[in-house]
């Protein structure tokens, strides 16, 4: 296996600056790795990671290896990752990387299979990437495996689907199901970031504007706040009832797309869903709709439909493509319709990766320590880990809060006691 394969070694200095920089804001990550230091819970393991390749994911990864991990990663999307922060890993911190921002499709699954190349013990995912291969064309790496964590909701999505079926080889803990996870990073995260990458590709005022939020997901939740916080009118569209109607007693409007189509000025898709903005949906869009994505996927919008429908392209700015259609009306589509957040963005903000990043190497500890144990399952995140990220994110930020007194915890576990 090669030892790495980065766009440019130059860009190190500025990528270890930054690194630097996401580590102070990420305290509860930096306890987990003095703690890992001392015990070396993870000697002797080889962990293959597929995350966005970014300051917070570096400083996860320096915490894999101060606990004695041999770590091999890959990009889990082509434009996620930051060219300078790879280069940093690998010169600065000598851990294999390999990806490359704008990397093609034969580039991303080389670099994928480079990472499985590593014999892992333990797989750390973002979308199931390394894990779909491993169950496809990677069987027979599977052998002496002992588990793997998954990140996102759409590879949760994707490896719960496998365990239904009675596919799923390995035991994976659902980091993205963790209450320190994805109450955060999903909601305040992909909120803050997605506007973000939005207001870097294209530079519009968000005020006065009707921004669609397909999804009302803990993504969505974000996402419709901070867009109704810039001044936009938001509009919610939703196929779940519950989340519809939680939409609309958040005092946002909910409506089908076929309706929010004709007046959204800004459209996102947040679903980990396919096809969610279609043919239809582009033939009824006003003149200069922007369309982007912040699901994993760049499957939310239905790409050929559009180019179907488009008699010229061109690139109007930096990660902004105009499509014209043949009515004469423009649709611009950011990123390709991939992650807009980590495409023209930096990501989650490091204080909020803090906590994802804390679950994936506490997670990998009890995987260390007990995963072979484990039936070959989807597991939730343990409460105590849960608990244990919360408490020292508290500590951090010098929060103190009350403590049950015995009186209290009696009352809580009695049915005797009432009015």
């Amino acid at each position: 296996m090669s030892k790495f394969d980065v766009k440019n070694s130059s860009l190190a200095p500025a990528g270890k600056k930054r690194i630097l920089w996401a580590e102070r804001q990420m305290p509860v990550l930096g306890s987990i790795l003095e703690d890992f230091k001392k015990k070396k819970p993870l000697r002797k393991l080889r962990i293959s990671a597929c995350l966005h390749v970014t300051t917070e994911t570096a400083n996860l990864m320096r915490t894999l290896q101060a606990g004695g991990a041999d770590i091999v990663l890959c990009a889990s999307n082509p434009l996620s990752t930051q060219d300078d922060v790879a280069a940093s890993l690998v010169k600065d911190f000598g851990i294999r990387t390999f990806a490359k921002k704008g990397e093609n499709s034969k580039t991303y699954y080389r670099h994928i299979f480079a990472a499985l190349e590593h014999h892992p013990h333990i797989t750390m995912d973002d979308g199931a990437d390394l894990v779909s291969q491993l169950h496809g064309k990677k069987k027979a790496l599977v052998n002496g495996m002992i588990g793997g964590t998954e990140e996102t909701t759409t590879g949760v999505i994707r490896l719960r689907s496998l365990e239904k079926k009675g596919l799923l080889r390995i035991p994976i803990f659902a980091v993205n199901d963790a209450d320190t996870k994805h109450l955060f990073d999903n909601r305040y995260g992909t909120g803050q970031s997605t506007i973000d990458g939005i207001l870097r590709a294209t530079n519009v005022l968000l005020s006065g504007s009707t921004f669609v939020v397909a999804g009302y997901g803990w993504c969505g939740r974000g996402l419709a706040s901070r867009a109704r916080g810039m001044g936009s009118h938001v509009i919610v569209t939703e196929t779940d009832p519950l989340r519809a109607l939680e939409a609309s007693m958040d005092g946002f409007e909910v409506m089908s797309m076929k309706e929010a189509a004709r007046k959204g000025d800004i459209f996102v898709t947040v679903t980990g869903n396919l096809n969610v903005i279609r043919r239809e949906h582009f033939l009824a869009m006003k003149d200069g709709a922007i369309v982007a994505n912040s699901g994993h996927f760049n499957a939310e919008v239905d790409i050929p439909a559009l180019k179907r429908l488009t008699k010229a392209r061109r690139v109007a700015r930096p990660y902004v493509e105009e499509f014209a259609l043949r009515s004469g009306r423009r649709i611009f589509l950011v990123a390709e319709g991939r992650l807009v957040n980590l495409s023209t963005a930096e990501g989650h903000p490091a204080s909020v990766m803090d906590m994802s990043f804390a679950n994936q190497a506490l997670c990998a500890e009890v995987l260390a320590q007990s995963g072979r144990m484990l039936e070959k399952r989807v597991y939730k995140v343990p409460a105590k880990i849960d608990a244990e990220v919360a408490k020292r994110k508290l500590q951090a930020m010098k929060i103190t809060i009350d403590n049950l007194t015995p009186e209290q915890k009696h009352y809580l576990s009695s049915w005797e006691l009432g009015t």
